[in-house]
């Protein structure tokens, strides 16, 4: 299988030697060096020129002469990329796309030239307007393969502690004598021109909004980066002390250290390493963040806002080796707790996505504008926040983010607001994200990139896809359990209702039973309660007594398993609900690395494969899928974490609850057995403190709290009639603003 190659030194294919003598063989074509650079204006101003001044001096420019007109013998054919309708008080030519000309003077001034028509008219033409159909022959070593294979992939130089060299390309040394190439004509002027993204575009994809172009990466691969990587380490290692001449000032300010200290450790934040397999080699343990006690506060300037406590927990690490018993891994060795705002957690955001523009960040969670004092939505947003940091810190390169040390670790709010401007004013990183990122050589192969590509977003679309309808039917697993803690409820009213003669009011036989149920609560001397509360007609029946009692018991039993029921459904389950968030929509997440990886694996067989090898291009778009290969793997290991989370947790929370039903149920059977039962006859019966409750049933639960919904959620239309009665009835309410802005914000 193919390796990606990294050579040792940059290419010399497409730079042309100063010597005469040098073949620069097919890769030299003028047709593609003089037209893959064009001009940012396609039309340059242009002065006037009049007749007197072409016949004064003959030439086409009035800021400088000509040496005269150029023989036509050497001019040079070429073709027209566009149409062109030129001004004849300009001496221009028009010409049409495809049209022959022979250019007679390439550059007359000011991005012009003096070109020649098939008709024989000569006028001038932009330079970028046309392309030159000559094609060189090779040289007489060219070694060529003339095999299938040798066609479709042409062989790749060779990589040697000297410089490169291309193939058919000899030194000088060796070939002082070698023959001149000669320009051949073609006829067919299609194969003459580069494509349209290279004439026009230099290069440059046609989509400027894709991830590919907005991260970087593109101009990283195709021009590298300003910041010069072996620049960048000689700025981090300490450089050879220099001896002081003449009168020198020593600056020794605790300022100037610190300064430089902030200096070095931004720079070593900023570079990156990628491991084998390909995967990001973590610089900075795991460590963990609580977000908690939320609080609200009030300023003259903002008005009321809410405070998070934000906690980070750092544990010991722990060696294989170590069996000490004295130390808990979950026992945190030390922790730091700031206080942050929601406005905080957006600075944070905006700098991890300008600073880290090739890794897949988390949305944050969207503002709030109404209700956002509510304590559920409060609580609400304390859990998204507390699960996008985590998640943030659990990525190994945003882990150790200048800005993230920041945001976790300032404690005062005077130093917040001085360095807070200075982290936003920032540029973004750009492609020098890209040049800052190391990596083995021959790390990955290109067939095994070009698969992973498409399992990868086949998979992270089908995961998307089932975490939405797990999500859904997780939505109804909740509803089943307030639907469960309301039948027991409900069975517990029937038991008292039964064993007191009272009736009860949503009883769906109570209909039929109606006028008993009403002499028997004015009166207990028709035989449903005798004088000691038994269900009995006889006195002192302790048979009886002990039975009322017992299912008494087991009346109190149900409702306490109803209340297990709603609170697992409103708390546990909700938690395990708003967790679901974390793994839903990957393909949305890493949509900008997908693009991003396919646009590099295009540009890589063009480097590559294609008329014009490259490979300094070819080196760099190999970082940049080390890169994507590297998120590809972060997302595996976090998938598998958070699933194997959400599994084992909702287990847990469901053994759990069973378990307090379960405990709850046993001490209710056994109190139809000895010695429990025969102890229940000891004491006369009392009203339980549910009975109250027969007349107006606690059936009709409050709405169980929904989770927030993720940012990449689809909000379902709703029908015109419907939004617009909802309008209507908004602007006539009494209910004041607030309540119309709670409907939009809802």
């Amino acid at each position: 299988m193919a390796t990606l190659p990294r050579s040792s030194g940059k290419s010399t294919l497409l730079n042309r030697p100063n010597t005469q003598d040098f073949d620069s063989g097919v890769n030299s074509s003028t047709a593609w060096t003089e037209s893959n650079n064009p001009s940012v204006s396609l039309l340059r101003p242009r002065k006037y020129l009049s007749e007197s001044d072409l016949r004064q001096n003959g030439s086409l420019s009035d800021d400088e002469l000509d040496d005269g007109p150029e023989d036509e013998t050497h001019s040079r054919s070429a073709r027209a990329l566009y149409g062109f309708q030129g001004k004849a008080e300009f001496r221009e030519l028009d010409v049409e796309a495809g049209d022959e000309i022979s250019v007679l003077k390439e550059d007359v001034g000011e991005g012009w030239s003096l070109v020649k028509n098939a008709n024989g008219e000569i006028g001038l033409l932009p330079q970028t307007y046309y392309t030159f159909t000559s094609e060189f022959s090779p040289a007489p070593d060219l070694e060529i393969d003339n095999s299938p294979n040798g066609k479709q992939y042409p062989k790749r130089k060779e990589a040697t502690n000297d410089s490169v060299t291309p193939r058919g390309s000899p030194r000088n040394s060796q070939a002082p004598s070698s023959p001149p190439l000669i320009p051949q004509n073609t006829g067919e002027w299609t194969a003459a021109f580069p494509s349209f993204r290279h004439s026009l575009l230099g290069g440059k994809s046609l989509n400027r909004f894709s991830a590919f172009v907005t991260s970087g990466a593109e101009e990283f691969v195709l021009k590298g980066s300003p910041t010069d990587s072996t620049a960048l380490d000689a700025a981090t290692s300490n450089p050879p002390e220099q001896p002081l001449s003449g009168h020198t000032k020593e600056d020794s300010s605790d300022s100037f250290d610190e300064d430089e200290q902030r200096k070095q450790s931004r720079l070593e934040a900023d570079r990156h390493f990628v491991s084998s397999g390909p995967s990001w080699k973590e610089k900075v343990p795991p460590f963990r963040i609580l977000v908690h006690s939320p609080s609200k506060r009030s300023s003259m300037f903002s008005g009321a806002y809410t405070v998070y406590s934000v906690t980070s927990f750092f544990h010991a690490p722990q060696s294989e080796g170590d069996e000490d018993d004295l130390v808990d891994p979950e026992d945190p060795i030390a922790s730091v707790t700031v206080q942050r705002r929601f406005s905080h957690f957006v600075i944070l955001h905006t700098a991890l996505t300008r600073r880290l523009p090739g890794i897949a960040l988390p949305p944050l969670p969207e503002k709030q504008y109404a209700g956002r004092f509510s304590d559920d939505f409060v609580e609400a947003r304390r859990g998204d926040l507390e699960r996008y940091i985590n998640k943030v810190i659990r990525h190994p390169v945003a882990r150790y983010a200048e800005m993230l040390t920041f945001f976790l670790s300032c404690e005062s709010d005077s130093e917040w607001k001085r360095q807070v401007p200075e982290h936003l004013s920032m540029p973004p990183a750009g492609p020098s994200f890209y040049a800052r990122v190391y990596h083995p050589a021959y790390n990955l192969d290109k067939d095994d990139a070009a698969n992973a590509i498409d399992l990868f977003d086949n998979h992270t679309k089908a995961v998307g896809t089932g975490v939405q309808n797990l999500r859904g039917i997780f939505s109804k697993i909740r509803e089943a359990r307030i639907d469960m803690s309301r039948a027991e409820r409900l069975l517990s009213y029937s038991f008292l209702s039964l064993i007191t003669g009272k009736p009860l009011a949503s009883s769906s036989s109570s209909s039929s039973t109606e006028p008993a149920d009403v002499h028997a609560t004015t009166s207990i001397a028709k035989g449903l309660v005798n004088e000691a509360g038994a269900w009995c007609w006889r006195e002192n029946c302790e048979d009886c007594l002990k039975l009322t009692k017992a299912i008494q018991k087991t009346s109190e039993t149900l409702q306490n398993v109803a209340d297990l029921y709603d609170d697992h459904a409103r708390r546990t389950q909700l938690s395990t609900h708003e967790s679901m968030k974390t793994m839903a929509h990957p393909a949305a997440i890493y949509e900008g690395i997908i693009s991003t990886h396919r646009s590099t694996l295009s540009r890589f067989n063009e480097a590559v494969y294609g008329t014009y090898p490259d490979d300094d291009v070819a080196n760099r778009c190999e970082t940049v899928l080390n890169i994507t290969m590297a998120e590809m793997d972060t997302y595996h290991n976090q998938k598998f974490e958070d699933f194997q989370k959400l599994v084992t947790e909702h287990l847990d929370g469901e053994i759990q609850v069973y378990e307090q039903i379960l405990t709850r149920l046993y001490l209710a059977r056994r109190n139809f057995d000895s010695p429990e039962f025969d102890e229940l006859g000891s004491s006369p019966g009392k009203s339980s403190i549910y009975e109250r409750e027969l007349a107006n049933p606690k059936l009709t639960p409050s709405p169980l709290t929904q989770p927030c919904p993720h940012v990449y959620d689809s909000t379902p239309m709703r029908p015109v009639s419907v939004a617009v009665q909802e309008g209507v009835n908004m602007l006539l309410s009494s209910a004041g603003r607030g309540s119309v802005f709670s409907k939009f914000w809802h």
